[in-house]
């Protein structure tokens, strides 16, 4: 049942961060995301696997929204934005320095601004494995949206211009740390700030030309050649098909099937690497009741392999 966890000492304790988290996008409900997954049984699925499970209950972000919070250009909700991650950074930073794996359930992908860099700053060599249907590396420049969830790469990358609000985002995560599994749904600003910054990213056609295995291998490969480092998998649900998992704001057709989403969380898992775990996106508010339900299954069913649940 167990690998070795190379930087989790036993026993073993993944602390589960409920992050019902909105202000990164602007469709409703992906806050609900994190409270149907623990009412699905996460915790006593984890406690299945061995883990001792930490979980104090989902974050209040009342105290932090921020009645007056106009645009500043483009951005939409940066001071809520901000002060949410820059909290979540600290709660995920604390669960790493003391030898926790933090599961951030959101909520949107906005947040993996704070859960990335809340990781950093205790394994700043970790490196990121990226699995979403998009790149979510749009700058201040390149947003078309000014919706947040599609630019939290660039902030932990440090490019683009600077946005004063989000200056406690220190810039340690590398271009050669971060790989992308599943792009199918690129902005034309994202495709050339991949290629300026020499980013590697496996999109879906690389997944049908090579198979899940190799691409996996390949990626792993680039950012972390002796499976040495640490590892953030941050996992938005919207990289796999709607047909597995529909109940996601931004759905993308021809995804990643229900067995390479697994694939890809249990060869992380094999790595003995993993010290950090976003499930992201999930909004059971669209999509209709039984969708909604198949999609939290799925949600709880990745976390699962990423902490260790195997076929046989």
């Amino acid at each position: 049942m167990s690998t070795r966890t190379r930087f989790i000492p036993e026993p073993r304790t993944a602390a589960i961060v409920g992050c019902p988290f909105s202000g990164g996008q602007p469709r409703p409900g992906v806050d609900k995301g994190p409270i149907h997954l623990v009412e699905a049984g996460l915790i006593e699925q984890l406690e299945g696997l061995d883990w001792k499970v930490k979980f104090d209950g989902h974050h209040q972000f009342e105290e932090i929204n921020t009645e007056d919070d106009p645009p500043i250009g483009i951005l939409k909700n940066p001071r809520l934005v901000s002060r949410v991650t820059e909290s979540v950074a600290k709660v995920v930073g604390d669960h790493v320095r003391q030898g926790q794996l933090p599961v951030t359930l959101g909520g949107d992908h906005s947040l993996a601004t704070g859960t990335i860099s809340g990781t950093l700053s205790v394994h700043p060599d970790a490196c990121v494995v990226w699995v979403d249907a998009h790149a979510d590396i749009n700058t201040v420049e390149s947003t078309e949206s000014g919706n947040i969830h599609g630019m939290p790469v660039s902030f932990l990358l440090g490019i683009g211009t600077k946005v004063d609000l989000f200056s406690w985002v220190k810039p340690l995560l590398k271009p050669e740390r971060l790989v992308y599994i599943g792009l199918r749904d690129i902005d034309a600003g994202e495709r050339r700030i991949l290629k300026e910054n020499n980013i590697k990213a496996f999109s879906m056609h690389e997944v049908d030309k090579y198979g899940i295995g190799k691409v996996v291998e390949m990626a792993l490969d680039h950012v972390n050649p002796g499976r040495n480092l640490p590892i953030h998998l941050s996992f938005d649900v919207d990289a796999l098909d709607p047909s597995v998992a529909p109940s996601t704001g931004t759905p993308v057709r021809g995804g990643l099937t229900f067995r390479e989403g697994h694939y890809i969380c249990e060869a992380i898992y094999e790595t003995g690497c993993l010290v950090a775990l976003d499930l992201m996106e999930v909004n059971p508010s669209l999509a209709g009741d039984m969708n909604a339900e198949q999609t939290v299954a799925v949600g709880c069913s990745l976390v699962r392999s990423a902490l260790g649940e195997t076929l046989l």
